[in-house]
């Protein structure tokens, strides 16, 4: 189903949630948000939230079953697509076609806020999944699972991801 079709076939619906409510942590320092889930679309995309603190991101990676569009809200996103690099800011938006690998990080000193929506949805699942995660290995596991293979390291050496995480002390 398209995201056209569910749009007709669908009856409008509102959502209302607290400021803190369903906020899972995926890394130290990275938070999720699952606004829309693909049950509530007929599977036709999933909207999510994410917050990461300065020095968060995620390592290199590729969707084989879903594009993600990126809305920024606050902060500077940084993104690779393949081996091109870019600076997004507020009000900015960029989609990452499936099978294109990525990686995403703050770089800032501030934290920065984006929405994911990803079509078709399904992937939310990941992020619940991921946040009860104890290892790279299960966080691994659960990727491949939801069709997403981890291709290659963080975009920085300091970047603090699901494959190198933040030491809590």
């Amino acid at each position: 189903m398209t995201v056209w079709e569910a749009a007709a076939a669908a009856s409008a619906f509102l959502l209302r949630s607290g400021p803190n409510d369903d906020w899972q942590e995926v890394t130290p320092g990275e938070r999720v948000k699952i606004h829309t889930s693909s049950e509530q679309t007929g599977g036709a995309f999933s909207m999510v939230e994410a917050i990461a603190e300065p020095g968060n991101g995620v390592p290199m990676h590729i969707h084989h079953n879903e594009d993600e569009h990126f809305i920024v809200l606050e902060g500077t996103f940084h993104v690779a697509l393949g081996n091109d690099r870019l600076d997004l800011s507020a009000g900015e938006t960029i989609t990452v076609a499936r099978g294109v690998p990525h990686a995403w990080c703050n770089a800032s000193k501030a934290p920065v806020r984006v929405l994911a929506v990803f079509s078709p949805g399904g992937i939310e699942r990941l992020f619940r999944e991921v946040a009860a995660a104890r290892d790279l290995a299960e966080v691994e596991a659960i990727a491949k699972r939801y069709g997403t293979e981890i291709v290659g390291p963080p975009l920085q050496a300091t970047t603090y991801s699901l494959a190198s995480p933040r030491i809590q002390v």
